[in-house]
């Protein structure tokens, strides 16, 4: 997304130039230019009546727009334009080509993006051929070589992300039909209506794209968004959980200074809904509307290592904290002097300070950047006590716990750290029900794409599917572009094209994590009348298959029926519940609420549920990314 984001964004940036002629084709940077007219010197003549050139000064190893205008309204036929030195006689002498198109009256290129490689000659020439013939030469255009290396994203971004704001620099390349007008007018596959497909038909049609199609092998769309609104109600009823993402953080209020900083790169988020609100003209059934979300709350259940309170229940955050005896311990360690050692040498690695919590914060790309030199990506925590710190097995695992194969860098501390955050009032399906007006005439839902087929004579790809799963022979589609926003779970099982060694692994071996929640609908909002009450957020506990428990952050208080997230189960013991039947897996949910809240859960329960596991999700085959480490170590 990022990558489609940037290049959409690069052909739609406008560039500031002092004055645009008509029998003028400009070459501008991006910061202000002065511009210099110049005489044609070729022992070949262009036909400048249809195309003439101004030059002035660019950068190498950077991205400038070309601007076009027409001297005749009549020509129609194939422009291609090259740099190379002036008195080249054939567009194959080039040093190397901006790009090529065919011209109609009816839509004329506007721009080009020229991206000037490092190695670019000094005082060359811009040149535009129709077929042989060449239609129009500049004047030498002055080439400026920059002495340091090109920057990297981390550098290039500011603290709002590169999502609306940033291009990065680009690697010097050719870049073939890269005309604004014509680009335009490419017809595109999009695959995938998950959120990654629909924010790509919004930057689509931002730019003047409109000639796409968003196929979804469901019969909807939002992907990962799957908000249950339990019981057959509706979105204005509030009795609903999120099945998939739930919430978004919002800013951390830091201790040590009293500031509080806002996490930049979810504004993404927000900004989206904004634009989604506009574009619907404001209007209350598609509106997205964000509400305080709670994270967590002093009365939630917590995880007691087996303990319960004299009247049977699972005490709470706030009792285990007034009291810690009360909670039995998980294990003992092996070795208390090995471990305290251990844990101050790690944490002196891992290195979390509250300034590296606010990089995380205030510019994502910067701190992985440096997380990554730092090499907090070459060690799991487990891997790290094992085998540099040369800890027992024993005591790195119970250190360690289930984090024994993920990376050590602390995004996750720096997000689950927030202090504020949001969710979207009447579920996060509000999200992709915002887009639907907007996309509903370029959308094919219940297509299931079984491959992609790329022509390497005609540079187009086929989307290929069956009607008639039995069907040898698949049906097609042409387009000239296809964006794939479909997860490497699903992919994976495709007929595709040859791609390079590192993509077709990835695509073929990329393990995703399992989770399962339930949700239960109960007649009442109890829990917020127990004593003591709870008030939204989430909890853990120590039943087997549960998990954590989440209640909702909506109708704080009201008399309307309610739903709780009765478990949100991850990794290993996730496939153990996904194996079970669904009544089964419901009814140890039902149980556990009832072990948690007392017996008003069982007399509250009305039935309803909703069960999802995304392992076992069609569309899915997972629930997102999870990245293992596998070392090979001597001995």
């Amino acid at each position: 997304m990022s990558r489609t984001s940037a290049i959409l964004r690069l052909a739609s940036r406008s560039v500031s130039v002092s004055s645009i002629t008509m029998k003028s084709f400009i070459v501008a940077s991006s910061a202000a230019l002065s511009l210099a007219s110049g005489a044609l010197s070729s022992p070949v003549t262009p036909r400048s009546d249809i195309i003439i050139f101004t030059p002035v000064s660019v950068t190498s190893d950077s991205v400038h727009n070309v601007h076009l205008s027409y001297a005749d309204d009549s020509f129609e036929g194939e422009v291609r334009v090259v740099y190379g030195d002036c008195n080249i006689s054939s567009h194959y002498a080039k040093h190397h080509e901006l790009g090529s198109t065919w011209v109609k009256r009816s839509g004329r290129p506007g721009r080009l993006v020229w991206v000037v490689p490092k190695n670019a000659m000094h005082g060359g020439c811009l040149h535009a051929y129709s077929g042989s013939e060449l239609i129009g030469r500049s004047a030498p255009v002055s080439i400026m070589h920059q002495p340091k290396k090109r920057e990297e994203i981390s550098n290039v971004a500011d603290m709002s992300g590169p999502w609306f704001e940033g291009v990065s620099y680009m690697q010097s390349k050719q870049n073939n039909a890269s005309f604004v007008a014509v680009e335009k007018s490419k017809k595109i596959a999009i695959v995938g209506g998950g959120m990654a497909g629909l924010l790509t038909s919004l930057l689509l049609d931002s730019v003047g794209i409109h000639d796409y199609h968003i196929i979804e092998s469901s019969q909807r769309i939002g992907g990962r968004i799957r908000t249950r609104y339990l019981a057959g109600t509706t979105p204005d009823q509030y009795q609903y959980q999120e099945m998939g993402p739930m919430r978004f953080p919002v800013s951390t209020k830091y201790a040590d200074t009293n500031e509080t900083l806002d996490i930049q790169d979810h504004k993404m988020v927000f900004q989206l809904a904004d634009v989604l609100n506009q574009l619907n003209g404001n209007a209350s059934d598609l509106m997205v509307k964000f509400i305080p979300w709670i994270q967590s709350s002093p009365n939630v259940p917590a995880n007691s290592n087996g303990y319960r309170l004299p009247n049977g229940r699972i005490p709470s955050a706030a009792q285990l904290r007034a009291n810690s005896s009360l909670s039995f311990p998980s294990a003992t360690s092996p070795d208390r002097q090995a471990q305290s050692h251990a844990a101050e040498e790690i944490e002196e690695f891992i290195g979390v300070t509250p300034a590296v919590l606010r990089n995380i914060s205030s510019n994502i790309y910067r701190a992985h950047k440096e997380a990554v030199e730092k090499g907090l990506f070459n060690w799991s925590e487990y891997a790290y006590l094992r085998y540099k710190l040369n800890a027992s097995a024993d005591l790195a695992d119970f250190m360690a716990g289930s984090t024994i194969n993920s990376p050590i860098w602390e995004y996750d501390t720096a997000y689950f750290g927030a202090t504020t955050w949001r969710t979207i009032d009447k579920g996060l399906e509000s999200l992709p029900r915002a887009f639907m007006p907007l996309v509903q005439d370029r959308l094919i839902l219940g297509r299931k794409i079984t491959g992609l087929r790329y022509n390497n004579n005609t540079g187009k790809v086929a989307i290929e599917w069956r009607d008639d799963p039995y069907t040898k022979k698949p049906l097609s589609e042409v387009y000239d572009y296809a964006v794939v926003a479909v997860p490497f779970s699903k992919v994976r099982l495709w007929s595709l094209p040859k791609y390079s060694s590192l993509l077709s692994r990835a695509i073929n071996t990329m393990n995703y994590q399992q989770s399962c929640k339930v949700a239960l609908h109960y007649k009442t909002r109890f829990w917020e009348t127990l004593s003591p009450p709870i008030i939204g957020g989430c909890g853990s506990t120590d039943i087997p298959g549960i998990g954590s428990v989440c209640y909702p952050s909506y109708k704080i208080n009201s008399s309307l029926p309610g739903v709780i997230l009765g478990s949100y189960s991850s990794g290993t013991p996730a496939r153990s519940l996904a194996a079970l039947s669904t009544e089964d897996h419901v009814a140890l949910v039902q149980r556990a609420m009832v072990e948690v809240h007392g017996d008003i859960a069982a007399e509250q329960f009305t039935g309803a549920f909703d069960r999802q596991c995304w392992e076992s999700d069609e569309q899915q085959g997972g629930a997102w990314v999870r990245i293992f480490f596998f070392h090979s170590w001597p001995g």
